[in-house]
């Protein structure tokens, strides 16, 4: 699913990376954990969390994850934002809750990736 898809999907505003919503994401991993995604997260994934602070794009950093939705209405300050731009990181934003975007996308035909903790 393209991230342009997943943008009209969630009923998300695009903070950063306009240009590229053409991005192919593959996978979705919703979390408020940064320590959970680095231990089960896929690359190709879109980061779902409601965790507006430059931990959340460092995380996505490391993982090469290309696209972070940010829910429950949550926008990112200004410098989470630069930093995400800076590495070539999509930022969505939307008011839904973790819960209804993972169902939407889901149904929308996005993939998750099983995990027992």
């Amino acid at each position: 699913m393209k991230a342009s898809e997943i943008c009209n999907v969630a009923n998300a505003t695009v903070l950063s990376g306009e240009h590229m919503l053409d991005t192919e994401i593959k996978s979705a991993f919703a979390s408020d954990m940064m320590s959970d995604v680095l231990a089960f997260a896929e690359d190709q994934t879109i980061l779902i969390t409601g965790l507006v602070n430059p931990q959340t794009v460092r995380t996505a950093m490391m993982l090469d994850i290309k696209c972070i939705l940010f829910v429950r209405g949550k926008k990112p300050d200004d410098s989470v934002v630069s930093l995400a731009e800076e590495n070539g990181i999509i930022v969505l934003a939307t008011d839904l809750k973790m819960y209804s975007v993972c169902g939407k996308l889901y149904n929308a035909g996005l993939a998750s990736k099983e995990v027992c903790v």
